[in-house]
């Protein structure tokens, strides 16, 4: 076995450099984190797309965050999108009766992410829509949005926040592929980017 004397500068191994993820794959993805809706639910709604970076690629290691309210508008206050088995210790998942709004997905090798979830109701002056979070690398911070889904345009039209960021609104609605299926792709920067919002 060779050591290698650190006290010279010459031979001391490099130091790793600080750095952004991608290390959210490791230990903060769920099983069953995508499947959000109760099973047989008739509300449910897919939601999926692509994370995308500037320049239209597609991220591999990016992590999605999505809450929702249950179709009345109400938010849910039900403990327990992560489950222990009592076991085993490791983690069971949901349990496919109860709907808790909240969701985390990873996206897979090709950049995808998708959600199943229960269709949101409005909520105060604003149309429908899901809340986002986005991990992934090269992101100091998170970064908010908001999906709203499509079907009832005078919501949309009077939305205080689709009224207020004009002809970017675009990058907020997903779009309608039928049979309770949106896209909605996350673009990072660049060209379509997606409006992220700030909370103070």
């Amino acid at each position: 076995m060779t050591k290698t004397d650190t006290s010279d500068p010459e031979q001391a191994p490099p130091t790793p450099s600080h750095t952004v993820g991608p290390f959210y794959g490791y230990a903060l993805p769920f099983r069953g984190g995508e499947d959000i809706a109760p099973l047989g639910h008739p509300d449910t709604v897919t939601v999926h797309g692509y994370v995308l970076d500037g320049a239209g690629e597609p991220l591999p290691d990016a992590l999605v965050e999505v809450w929702g309210p249950r179709p009345d508008g109400t938010v849910p206050k039900v403990d327990g999108s992560l489950r222990r088995d009592p076991a085993t210790g490791g983690h069971l998942g949901r349990n496919g009766v109860e709907f808790t709004g909240w969701g985390r997905i990873q996206t897979d090798a090709d950049g995808h992410w998708y959600a199943r979830t229960l269709r949101p109701g409005a909520r105060g002056d604003s149309a429908p829509y899901l809340s986002l979070c986005v991990f992934a690398r090269g992101l100091l911070v998170h970064l908010f949005t908001r999906i709203y889904l499509p079907g009832d345009e005078a919501a949309l039209a009077a939305d205080p926040l689709l009224t207020r960021v004009g002809d970017r609104r675009g990058t907020l609605i997903a779009g309608d592929e039928g049979a309770g299926l949106c896209r909605f792709d996350i673009r990072l920067q660049g060209e379509g980017e997606t409006v992220f919002l700030e909370y103070r």
